[in-house]
């Protein structure tokens, strides 16, 4: 296992859309590994695979606390097929940190993705796992959060990330 570089805002690298999973091996498995245990080094609840700049279509979250066992939920392909209500909540992300601004989201999703066995799953999600549900699946996208946020945010928040990060 590996500790992975996290990119940071405005990095070019984040806008980059992922690719589809054809098949899941022991490259993916390996990429699982190496996520969770940067996830986890760095305090977060969850991490796309193109933050690490690797543009396949894979996420995980882990929302336990600190008491708590580790849960790692693996999210491969994922996709969302219909959303309900609207939800305003702050979050915050690993490409921009120390960086917590309130976003709008969809309340409820209810979604299809596989996990590391190449199962196909549907769930439906609200709280803080469909919050972070459609976080880390804008980052496949080619969206990072602040993106929801006005111009004049978005220039606050690039100004002070490069002062942090030398840009690429």
């Amino acid at each position: 296992m590996a500790i992975l570089e996290v990119l940071h805002f405005p990095d070019k690298r984040l806008h980059l859309i992922a690719k589809p999973i054809l098949q899941i091996n022991s490259e993916i498995k390996s990429l699982v590994a190496d996520m969770a245990q940067t996830m986890y080094k760095e305090n977060g609840i969850g991490l796309a695979a193109t933050q690490v700049n690797v543009q396949k279509r894979i996420f995980i979250m882990d929302h336990s606390g600190n008491d708590e066992p580790e849960n790692l939920l693996v999210f491969i392909n994922p996709e969302i097929l219909s959303r309900t209500g609207e939800v305003v909540s702050e979050e915050g992300c690993l490409s921009v940190p120390s960086v917590y601004e309130k976003v709008l989201r969809s309340e409820e999703i209810f979604c299809r993705f596989q996990d590391l066995d190449g199962k196909i799953h549907e769930a439906r999600y609200n709280g803080l796992m469909s919050i972070c549900f459609q976080h880390e699946l804008d980052h496949l996208d080619g969206k990072v959060f602040v993106e929801y946020l006005s111009g004049l945010k978005q220039n606050f928040i690039k100004k002070k990330m490069k002062k942090i990060f030398k840009p690429i």
